[in-house]
């Protein structure tokens, strides 16, 4: 065979110099569009934040200190399956770039082979094929380095896209862990509520037993205690549920969680001060602001795909072979077959469609660049929504634990005062029914500060880097990817 391929290969030292040498690629050198961003946030004067970058990616374990908190967050990283089916995008991402990266060499290697035999006239005649044919589309115009360029964006934008699962994963769990126990504690609050108001019936008892009360006291003690004891129920419907959807965030059935989401762990403090790094920062961390600048990327390089339709089309290729009427006969010098051939292809009766495509392509390109300038607008006020709600959260939780004290001694005081005969029992109601409603919303703002500040923390994009810059398909399970090697092994002799 050496011999066989000396000849079209002397052909193909000719042409392939001069085809390649011209190569050049069409269409926009893609250039990250410059965008406005605020030089500060708007509450950067508060001493509760600072525009130095959070240290630790982590931000729930810093934040929050709460070994719960973390197991949770470390166990939904591990087997949530939104974040394993943004993995796999990743994966099919990358073998896309692969498939677009083989689209620049030869795309047709073809080895081929025949043997016949057949009688005419009593004469019997055998025939012997051996070949090997090639065909090259070559990447003069740059149509293939353009396919690659935007398969690499793409690519690019999928681990954003994981990226941004996970940050949202994270967000989520933090959430709903904070929301349980928030609800775990306003169940509590109200169970003491149900105590107050149930001593307060029996005292309204007692002294309608003793003629000094109409049976009116007792009637509005009992309408006051029923309802809160309904509220109970309400709550321990609500709470139910955040532990049913913590669960599904988890991957894991609800009933799995309920030994660990006990009654009597506190709602997590918030921290003193926050760190939010400068707006300028967004570019880099906010995954979805990541991945719409990659998408952008990606079409830039298919206006230049586009292009190059308007432009003809270079091949060469060929074959070489052996072909006797005996297999003896195959390898002499004087069975040998070859042919070389360069052909182009020009669509020129389709120049106004191709046109078409290319402004298609173009207008494509703007739309995400309007879309790329959108979502960082959307991110720097999603940033300021979280701050400002997080600032005066604060403000609230103070003003309510302030009010929340003097409502309980309020209630001390009026059941005193009410056993005395000092006060009517309206005066009572009305103080326990106000206690009620105080300390819940004590116990609803400690919560709300929490999910607030969650909400910063995502609005800013961070956590996703845990990561360390580990590849996404990395983070697959493992037996996942045992079984996705076992079904693709057998093929991978005649695929290389």
């Amino acid at each position: 065979m050496p011999l066989l391929l000396c000849r079209p290969l002397a052909g193909l030292s000719i042409i392939l110099p001069l085809l390649l040498c011209g190569c050049i690629s069409l269409g926009p050198d893609y250039e990250t569009p410059a965008v406005d961003v605020e030089p500060a946030w708007l509450d950067i004067e508060d001493p509760q934040i600072s525009d130095e970058l959070p240290l630790d990616p982590a931000w729930w374990s810093s934040a929050f200190h709460d070994p719960d908190l973390d197991r949770l967050i470390e166990t939904a990283l591990a087997q949530n399956l939104t974040v394993r089916s943004a993995g796999l995008r990743v994966l099919q991402s990358q073998q896309q770039l692969a498939i677009a990266i083989g689209s620049q060499f030869p795309q047709q290697q073809q080895a081929n082979g025949s043997a016949s035999r057949q009688k005419e006239s009593a004469v019997i005649f055998e025939s012997y094929n051996l070949g090997f044919n090639l065909a090259w589309e070559v990447d003069f115009w740059g149509r293939f380095r353009r396919q690659v360029e935007a398969a690499s964006a793409e690519l690019d934008a999928s681990v954003a896209d994981y990226d941004g699962a996970v940050l949202s994963l994270v967000s989520q769990v933090a959430q709903n862990y904070i929301l349980v126990r928030t609800f775990q504690e306003r169940i509590e609050v109200a169970r003491k509520n149900v105590r107050l108001q149930a001593e307060s019936l029996r005292i309204a008892q007692a002294k309608f037993g003793a003629g000094d009360v109409s049976e009116l006291d007792v009637d509005q003690a009992e309408t006051l205690l029923y309802n809160t004891k309904a509220t109970v129920a309400a709550l321990e419907t609500s709470l139910q549920q955040f532990k049913n959807a913590l669960a599904i965030l988890l991957g894991k059935p609800p009933h799995d969680l309920n030994y660990l989401l006990t009654f009597g762990v506190d709602i997590p403090a918030a921290p003193a001060d926050v760190a939010l790094g400068m707006p300028q920062d967004l570019l880099r961390r906010r995954p979805d602001v990541r991945s719409a600048e990659r998408r952008l990327a990606g079409q830039s390089a298919q206006i230049g795909f586009a292009v190059t339709d308007l432009y003809p089309h270079f091949s060469i290729g060929g074959s070489v072979g052996t072909s006797a009427l005996s297999t003896g006969d195959l390898f002499k010098d004087d069975s040998e077959t070859w042919s070389l051939f360069g052909l182009f292809e020009w669509n020129l009766l389709n120049y106004g469609r191709l046109q078409s495509n290319v402004r298609l392509q173009d207008a494509r390109f703007q739309q995400l660049l309007v879309d790329y300038q959108n979502t960082l607008l959307v991110a720097q006020g999603d940033v300021e929504n979280a701050i400002v709600a997080y600032l005066k959260s604060h403000q609230q939780l103070d003003a309510y634990r302030i009010a929340a004290a003097a409502s309980q001694r309020s209630v001390e005081v009026a059941t005193i005062q009410y056993q005395e005969g000092a006060i009517t029992f309206n005066t009572l109601i009305t103080t326990l029914a106000s206690n009620t409603q105080q300390q819940d919303l004590l116990s609803t703002t400690q919560g709300s500060v929490l999910t607030n500040l969650v909400e910063v923390y995502k609005a800013l994009g961070g956590g996703w880097e845990i990561r360390e810059d580990r590849d996404p398909v990395e983070l697959l399970p493992e037996p996942m990817k045992a079984e996705m090697r076992e079904r693709t092994e057998a093929w991978d002799g005649l695929l290389k």
